[in-house]
């Protein structure tokens, strides 16, 4: 299990050389890179500039692991689906041409006036869509854990019953659902087959992140945990505290 961080939001003001630099120094070995931020690697870019970013990478400790995009496919509108769908393979492209792992997406809630299972339906079609579009890049899709409604475990999971789609997995977002009577035991276990990357916030926190890294551990995950935490007025002694607290709670 490897540390990396995603740059929302300590990381979201600093260009790739910034990122690289105190990455770096601080012991973290691959970062995702959300969409908007200034980094400013983004599916705009032309062939040169993408050749750029991954020559710079490869020149780096730091792994360009994904791309942090915000395409959400839970719309009843097939139109506005259609577009998060095509966005979405812009970025996958751009992983391939850079040499990142995968591209994140998510769902962002459950419509009102729509069914459940509707729903659940759409968001399996245009994931499995997208993870068949992955495949002939060599790009991985994951799903983070996410919004209010769909964060809930028991949707994941039917999102991915839904999907069904080797290409397509989770990424684990440390949310207070995954939490039943104090553990994440439940919902880790609900979960763990389709899981392929992981998000971690505040580790000083009330969510059991010894549970976690020992269920992980557990499980022979051998991926990335990725800090997504707060601003920091003191963001290079932020992450370098953070590495040192990851280490300690990743202790058997």
């Amino acid at each position: 299990m490897r540390l990396g961080a995603v740059t929302y939001n300590i990381l979201k003001d600093w260009d790739v050389e910034t990122i690289l630099k105190n990455l770096e120094s601080s012991g973290f070995e691959a970062v995702e890179l959300r969409t908007g931020h200034k980094h400013g690697v983004e599916p705009t870019l032309d062939a040169r500039a993408r050749a750029d970013v991954r020559a710079r990478f490869e020149r780096s400790k730091v792994k360009l692991l994904s791309f942090g995009s915000t395409c959400e496919f839970h719309s009843p509108d097939e139109a506005v689906r259609r577009k998060n769908v095509a966005e979405a393979k812009k970025f996958v492209e751009l992983a391939h041409d850079t040499g990142a792992w995968a591209v994140k997406v998510r769902p962002n809630g459950l419509p009102d006036g729509v069914t459940r299972e509707n729903t659940i339906s759409n968001i399996g079609t245009a994931l499995r869509e997208l993870g068949e579009y992955g495949s002939g890049y060599g790009v991985e899709i994951w799903v983070e854990v996410h919004g209010s409604k769909t964060q809930v475990p028991e949707v994941c999971a039917d999102i991915m019953k839904a999907t069904k789609h080797q290409n397509v997995g989770l990424c684990w977002n440390s949310n207070p659902t995954d939490v039943v009577n104090g553990s994440i035991k439940q919902s880790f276990a609900l979960l763990k087959p389709w899981i392929k990357n992981c998000h971690i916030n505040e580790l000083v926190s009330d969510y059991p992140y010894r549970e976690l890294f020992a269920l992980l551990r557990q499980a022979k995950y051998e991926r990335y945990t990725l800090c997504e935490a707060a601003e920091s007025k003191e963001p290079e002694r932020f992450l370098k505290w953070y590495a040192a607290l990851w280490k300690e709670l990743n202790r058997a």
